[in-house]
């Protein structure tokens, strides 16, 4: 079954950008979102756990929700990250699967790639790694991941179907997606789906 992208994909994907440039480089900005610890709190992440996590790890975080809330990752899982910014979620991640699990995070950011891999680095964590690509082309092999994790990205990308296809593609069978995002119940005109500013705003 054929269907139409709505928007030009790569104008789309550099707003993205653009965007979480600013946050990685100047995490202290003014947004259209909350940022940091506060969010984190106020999307109740385990306090504990984002209190052991330097500023570094956790200022650009900008998640709409908590995918751990789903269910606790088991040690020795294996976990993509899609979309994985500052490295905030991966970090949670690999201590839940512990030196046994690995951890991937994937993002289009230099700027937030840089970060997570010094916070990375930083940490000690030799379980987890970044690798730049698109969550529509994912760097990692076929039946890969026990488990597939993202928050607030989906909702960003205009071709969800390949975005999903993706997704099964890096799952193993059994495997288990747990993803937050931002869902609209209301119908919406196609003007306003071809707007890309609103996808953004």
């Amino acid at each position: 079954m054929s269907y139409e992208v709505l928007v030009d994909e790569e104008a789309l994907r550099e707003q993205v950008r653009n965007k979480y440039r600013e946050v990685a480089t100047n995490p202290a900005g003014k947004y259209h979102f909350h940022t940091g610890r506060f969010l984190a709190a106020h999307l109740g992440y385990d306090a504990a756990v984002v209190a052991a996590l330097p500023d570094a790890a956790v200022e650009s975080f900008a998640g709409v929700a908590n995918p751990f809330s789903l269910r606790p990752l088991a040690r020795g899982e294996r976990v993509v990250d899609v979309g994985s910014g500052g490295g905030f979620d991966s970090f949670i991640a690999a201590a839940q699967v512990g030196s046994e699990g690995q951890v991937i995070g994937v993002d289009m950011t230099k700027e937030m790639l840089h970060k997570s891999r010094a916070m990375a680095e930083l940490l000690g964590y030799k379980n987890v790694e970044f690798r730049e690509g698109l969550a529509e082309n994912l760097p990692v092999e076929d039946n890969w991941a026990d488990v597939l994790i993202s928050n607030g990205v989906i909702n960003l990308c205009a071709d969800k179907r390949r975005v999903f296809a993706e997704i099964f593609r890096v799952l193993r069978p059994g495997g288990r997606l747990q993803f937050a995002d931002i869902a609209n119940g209301k119908p919406v005109p196609e003007s306003a789906m071809r707007n890309i500013d609103l996808w953004t705003a």
